[in-house]
């Protein structure tokens, strides 16, 4: 089964899922937003619809009759990067885990939402994109993050991040000047976002703000020399009361 994508399609999906009734669903969902869909009722089909199609972003059921899913995921990250979701009927942590280690790039227990799958995927696929349209190098004059090395620096000074406050920096960097709430960071920056609350995006910005060097209120002289500390001529994180948080680069930060 395929769904043809419109001229402004977001991207192409492939499900691989032998439940009729649930690939029919994921295809309405996602069509319905704008994805073009193709599906396949096992493995193998799968595969040869990943060779065909080329799509964006894999749906994949681990459940799967004769070569069952861990074996497709296996074969998939043998071939290519593309982002795979994979879709469990167990909640057991076990099989979470070992998905994200096989190279699963997020994972949905089922019975799962509609808004929850349409959530996932676009959140995948806009990461996606984002390493597609961005150089290996973000750099706007202040923060410099090398994408390929995991380098960031702040007016020619190394920083040193966690994994964490680096997926947050690279979340608010490939979306600068736009507003993302905490679920969204929450998706962009944590592997199981729907085991850690708002309050943790809160304390881990506070703590990615003050390693970049949080640029003070206008008019208070930094101190020492006189002579701005890193980060202070540069972009900011900036709390948007009701919304949340968004990157300000220093041709937009506030003087």
């Amino acid at each position: 089964m395929s769904v043809e994508p419109s001229p402004l399609a977001r991207g192409r999906v492939l499900v691989v899922e032998d439940d009729r009734d649930i690939a029919l669903g994921i295809s309405t969902v996602l069509s319905r937003d704008g994805y073009g869909v193709d599906t396949a009722a096992d493995g193998k089909l799968g595969l040869r619809a990943f060779h065909t199609v080329r799509p964006d972003l894999v749906i994949l059921d681990i459940g799967l009759p004769g070569l069952d899913g861990w074996a497709v995921l296996e074969r998939l990250r043998d071939l290519s990067d593309v982002p795979v979701l994979i879709l469990t009927a167990h909640g057991q942590e076990t099989d979470k885990v070992r998905g994200l280690n096989s190279g699963a790039d997020d994972y949905l227990t089922k019975p799962f939402g509609n808004r929850e799958l349409a959530a996932r995927v676009e959140a995948l696929l806009r990461r996606r994109r984002s390493d597609r349209e961005l150089a290996e190098v973000y750099d706007d004059g202040s923060v410099q993050v090398r994408f390929g090395s995991h380098q960031v620096s702040v007016d020619g000074m190394p920083v040193e991040l966690t994994p964490t406050e680096y997926r947050l920096l690279t979340a608010f960097v490939r979306n600068a000047g736009q507003i993302l709430t905490p679920d969204q960071l929450l998706s962009l920056a944590w592997n199981d976002p729907l085991g850690i609350g708002p309050e943790r995006v809160k304390f881990t910005v506070m703590r990615l703000r003050r390693k970049l060097g949080h640029r003070p209120a206008p008019g208070v002289p930094a101190p020492g020399s006189g002579v701005p500390a890193p980060g202070e001529r540069g972009g900011s994180i900036e709390a948007v009361r009701g919304f949340g948080y968004r990157y300000l680069p220093p041709a937009q930060a506030p003087r």
